[in-house]
């Protein structure tokens, strides 16, 4: 599978926020993506305008400036804009950042705008960062309040109705991380020393009670704590002085104070070594690729008057990019063949050999790149493909033995054919010097290579068209008896029928390799079929595993908290997700897809009918 990225100079402009709130993708950015064929992590930041989220962003790509900064009181960052560049400590990634318009901005005065922004960030990262200034206060959480509209943003299908739609958000939504700038307090609370992490979490405490203004204070920090199991929080202390502030980013790390850059430096090393590799609902991994067809997706839906539907995103995409893999499996395996392939081939088996090997490596390049192939419909869509191109290089493939093995009889039978017309055998002793140059002529051909697997088909046909010229010979020579005669053509019917049988023979043996293409068409399918669905299953278990494992710890606190109501109302899902990740490692399920895959292949693949269940229980045997 290719492995391209994009080293960008600068940021650009992704998706843009027009002056009467409309958001529109930019096709520049877009096709910057479309080149990145690895996987993304993308790291995206929010915050009200002017907190100096932009610094940040540019010190997570290695570079002073890049993003704007600005220095006035006017927000500099509008819509969303991104820069790629190389992953400092994942190989083979490309780290996606997003640098996203400043909430509250008082010129803009559109709060549904905002909620659109924050809503994208949420979709598009693996990490969130939430930016704020001073300290994490009851007012500075009140201003996360874009979290607790998040459901009227964004649309869910619930993968089980017992489910809560906190649950399926935790399943996807990125990790959450809260920088706090200028940060003048000391980390101490009851007299001990607590970490910044502490001190998030203590900012969540739910509080008791039932009035509004409780349930107005809880709200947030419940959404927090079910949508973003995994949090973490960072201080920062004042950078430099204020009139240093104005060209901060002309400032190196000497010029800073130290204590900041140290906070810096542990910010993008938790970043680049804990953010994960962006995935959509599913656990499927996003390229770079991807990630531009779910921006387009994602503003087509807003810019409907709709809501984003997550399950709706993941199939639109993955019929996209299921009908490419297709494409780009297909367009391999008929570039290898063109170029491994000589016409004609000695034999069947040297052709299937090449031909297994291509279909491999195509099988191989389609499920890097699908996901989300419901019923297999693509896989088969690519098996039938394959083996409607692989049956078209065969027909090829005869007809060009066909061709080769004519062209080769006209020149080596030229003498003979010179001497029929000369009426040179109708003499005494003419059926024996026949014989002989037509036994001359028979030796010369098997013997010359390169004829192809109609070799045998050819020289029958070419010699029984010969049969009534041999026999007017036989008659025509006074110096055989009849009795010689008689002899004579008893040993010609021999040889005739000695030549049907080696070609009806040839033929079978290419019958049979072509069933044995098809059964190890199927074998192999399945095989590769297989590790992929495992590795689906086990990424689908982790999942659910982790949003369990976070609910669990909810629980915990939340009774240690004396939340006794709350914790018992996570009991239904705390079940849910253990029955599904129970679900999602069933073999039974594994084994359905085998044999319903083998069903309909066996429609266009006829060498696998009645043998699919015992190819998919050799199969099993080897996996588990």
């Amino acid at each position: 599978m290719a492995s391209n990225t994009v080293a960008m100079p600068a940021p650009v402009c992704l998706i843009e926020n027009s002056s009467t709130g409309q958001l529109h993708v930019n096709q520049q950015a877009l096709e910057i993506l479309s080149q990145i064929d690895q996987p993304v992590v993308v790291v995206a930041i929010v915050g009200l305008y002017r907190t100096g989220k932009s610094y940040l962003m540019n010190k997570l790509a290695g570079k002073r400036s890049g993003f704007s900064l600005g220095a006035t009181i006017q927000s500099h960052t509008k819509g969303i804009w991104m820069w790629c560049v190389p992953h400092p400590c994942k190989p083979g990634h490309t780290l996606v950042l997003l640098d996203t318009e400043g909430l509250g901005d008082v010129e803009k005065g559109d709060q549904k705008n905002d909620n659109w922004i924050f809503t994208l960030a949420v979709l598009l990262s693996s990490t969130l960062v939430y930016n704020s200034m001073g300290t994490i206060t009851d007012n500075s959480v009140q201003n996360l309040h874009y979290v607790t509209e998040l459901t009227e943003h964004l649309e869910v299908k619930a993968g089980d109705g017992n489910l809560d739609i906190s649950s399926e958000f935790a399943r996807f939504f990125p990790s959450f991380v809260w920088t706090v700038r200028d940060f003048s307090l000391d980390l101490i609370m009851d007299g001990k020393s607590i970490t910044a992490d502490e001190y998030l979490n203590n900012s969540l405490m739910l509080k008791k009670g039932s009035s509004k203004s409780t349930q107005t204070y809880n709200l947030p920090r419940e959404c927090i704590r079910n949508y973003f199991p995994s949090r973490k929080c960072f201080v920062f202390r004042r950078p430099t002085s204020e009139d240093k502030m104005r060209r901060i980013e002309e400032l190196s790390d000497s010029d800073l104070e130290p204590v900041f850059v140290e906070q810096t430096k542990n910010f993008c090393a938790h970043i680049f070594n804990n953010t994960e590799t962006k995935t959509m609902k599913g656990g499927f991994t996003v390229t770079g690729r991807l990630l531009g067809r779910l921006v387009e997706t994602y503003l087509e839906t807003i810019a409907s008057g709709k809501v984003p539907s997550l399950d709706n995103a993941v199939l639109a995409l993955s019929q996209i990019e299921n009908s490419a893999a297709v494409q780009s499996a297909l367009t391999h395996y008929k570039e290898q063949m063109k170029e491994r392939v000589s016409f004609p081939s000695h034999t069947q088996k040297e052709l299937s050999d090449v031909h297994g090997q291509c279909e491999a490596a195509a099988v191989h390049i389609f499920l890097e790149r699908c996901f989300k192939d419901e019923n297999q419909r693509y896989q088969l869509e690519l098996m039938k493909c394959l083996q409607e191109e692989y049956e078209s290089i065969c027909r090829k493939n005869e007809k060009e033995s066909e061709k080769s093995c004519k062209a080769l009889i006209a020149s080596l039978f030229r003498n003979v054919e010179d001497r029929l017309s000369s009426g040179f055998y109708m003499d005494i002793g003419g059926y024996k010097q026949y014989k002989s140059d037509q036994e001359h002529f028979i030796r010369q051909y098997k013997d010359t290579p390169g004829k192809g697997i109609q070799a045998d088909a050819v020289l029958k046909e070419f010699l029984n068209g010969k049969e009534t010229m041999g026999n007017m010979i036989l008659a025509a020579d006074e110096s055989l008896s009849e009795q010689q005669k008689r002899i004579e053509e008893d040993q010609a019917r021999r040889d005739a029928m000695e030549r049907d049988r080696q070609a009806i023979q040839e033929n079978q043996k290419v019958l049979q390799q072509l069933l044995d293409d098809q059964e190890r068409s199927y074998k192999q399918n399945m095989e590769q079929l297989l590790k992929k669905l495992k590795e689906d299953q086990k990424t689908a278990a982790e999942e659910y595993d982790r949003v369990l494992q976070a609910k669990l710890r909810e629980q915990k606190d939340l009774l240690e908290s004396g939340f006794e109501e709350k914790a018992k109302k996570l009991e239904n899902d705390v079940r849910s997700l253990s029955q599904k990740k129970e679900e999602t490692q069933s073999q039974s399920n594994l084994g359905r897809v085998v044999e319903a895959v083998g069903n309909v292949a066996s429609l266009f693949l006829p060498g696998i009918a009645g043998r699919v269940v015992g190819v998919a229980s050799s199969l099993f045997s080897r996996f588990f």
